[in-house]
């Protein structure tokens, strides 16, 4: 009888047979993961809410690449708002939500996912047609068009992962060997889809985008150094003009290759041909260093972005509690 009871007592659900057993951690193990983890989570969200604050309110950063930047927080601030907690609760719990939220939790990770990578897309763009073709910059590149493009992003990322899990959908819970587990099972077919659409076709654009950006930037370069002498004072300006989208499409750059190192492990599976398995239940090493981008993203603005730090100065000095900060210069 005293053998049941311990038996019981390390399972989810002690009265059941079919209970999944209790995630166990050594207690030092687990309070060190506790931290790290959490210290993660808090980070990603305060960098981020500064970032959404910083282009919200002041009215010189409502730029058309801005509004894309502010899409990117924004998914990057419900990883770290949302998600991370999830897991971060569940490293020494049980699930006991039930499978109908299980899978929801999993179709919200999944369409931050696959929002995050269409704005990687679209930022790359954006630079691409700043600097590839400037003259007509302002025409292509408007509020309106960069307003849209940001909804049609966060739509069709909605409706392809509905689409992708929709077995999930309709059976909460298929994944599940036991009773406490939140664990969803992505078959070789739709990961390779997955690895596809949300990864590789991606990644491809932007390389190939990012690869004509610097072909271009530097012959433009050398075609200003040329002629420096002639014109100086309005090559000078040029110059100017050029280091800073430079600048800014390199910054893009470095957030594409973090990009890459954190999600590779992730797509793993799918590129050796086995099912992706996802668990809630325990903090895996790829879904955190997946998630960990959403942290590095606004690091990598505060590094390279003179707006960001200018904005952060102006923010925790209490500036903007001033009248008319909202229209103070930034950029």
């Amino acid at each position: 009888m005293m053998m049941e009871t311990l038996e019981g007592a390390g399972l989810c659900f002690p009265h059941l047979n079919s209970s999944c057993k209790k995630p166990t951690h050594p207690h030092t193990e687990a309070m060190l993961i506790y931290v790290l983890l959490s210290s993660i989570s808090l980070v990603t969200v305060a960098l981020n809410l500064l970032v959404i604050f910083s282009i919200s309110h002041f009215r010189q950063l409502h730029t058309p690449t801005n509004l894309l930047l502010l899409s990117l927080a924004v998914s990057d601030l419900l990883v770290g708002l949302l998600l991370m907690p999830v897991e971060i609760i569940y490293i020494e719990a049980c699930w006991f939500l039930g499978d109908i939220v299980c899978t929801l939790y999993y179709v919200v990770d999944y369409i931050i996912t696959s929002t995050s990578v269409a704005n990687m897309v679209l930022l790359s763009l954006d630079r691409y047609i700043a600097i590839c073709d400037p003259l007509h910059y302002p025409t292509k590149v408007t509020k309106r068009r960069a307003e849209i493009c940001v909804c049609l992003c966060w739509i069709c990322s909605v409706f392809y992962r509905i689409l992708l899990l929709n077995d999930h959908l309709e059976q909460p819970g298929r994944s599940n060997s036991c009773l406490g587990e939140c664990v969803v099972v992505i078959n070789y077919i739709a990961g390779v889809v997955d690895l596809v659409f949300t990864f590789i076709i991606p990644i491809t654009v932007i390389i190939i985008l990012y690869t004509r950006v610097f072909v271009v930037a530097v012959s433009q370069a050398r075609a200003i150094r040329s002629h420096i002498a002639a014109v100086s004072a309005q090559c000078s300006g040029a110059v100017t003009v050029k280091k800073t989208e430079m600048k800014a499409a390199r910054t893009l750059g470095i957030v594409v290759v973090v990009f890459l190192i954190c999600f590779c492990p992730y797509y793993y599976p799918a590129l050796a041909g086995e099912d992706t398995t996802v668990n809630a239940s325990y903090a895996a090493f790829d879904i955190w260093l997946a998630h960990f981008n959403s942290c590095l993203n606004p690091v990598i603005y505060t590094f390279f972005y003179p707006w960001f730090r200018k904005s952060i100065k102006l923010i925790f000095t209490l500036q903007i509690l001033k009248t008319g900060s909202r229209d103070a210069k930034i950029l």
